[in-house]
């Protein structure tokens, strides 16, 4: 990706989170002055608590998604290792045939499935 499309994003990023704190900044202060008048509730304190926090919230994520992409980059890749298969288990002395059968029946469904998606745990 050319240098000038990362920086353009990274900036479209940081006025997008300045704008959201501009603006709830706002809604906070039209808060203040509802609570502060005579028909106020505490209902309004809470949103001028609040408005500032949904205000960071962008500035918020573009950090902690940089810092996931950082972390992310620097682990080497692993390729995930293959689970070890358990042995089929032996018939049991006076075990039903019907019974042994069916259990033959899934460990073969469980070999299937672990040979379609080797990476699941």
């Amino acid at each position: 990706m050319p240098v000038s499309s990362v920086t353009g994003r990274r900036l479209a990023i940081v006025g997008v989170s300045l704008l959201s704190l501009v603006l709830c900044c706002g809604l906070a202060w039209w808060q203040w002055e509802r609570y502060s008048s005579a028909n106020g509730t505490f209902q309004n304190l809470g949103y001028v608590l609040q408005w500032p926090l949904f205000g960071l919230f962008p500035a918020f994520m573009f950090y902690r998604i940089r810092k996931l992409r950082i972390r992310a980059e620097e682990e080497p890749e692993e390729a995930p290792a293959p689970r070890p298969r358990k042995p089929a288990p032996a018939p049991v002395a006076g075990e039903d045939d019907e019974l042994a059968a069916y259990n033959r029946y899934l460990a073969e469904l469980n070999a299937r499935d672990h040979e379609r998606s080797p990476d699941k745990p």
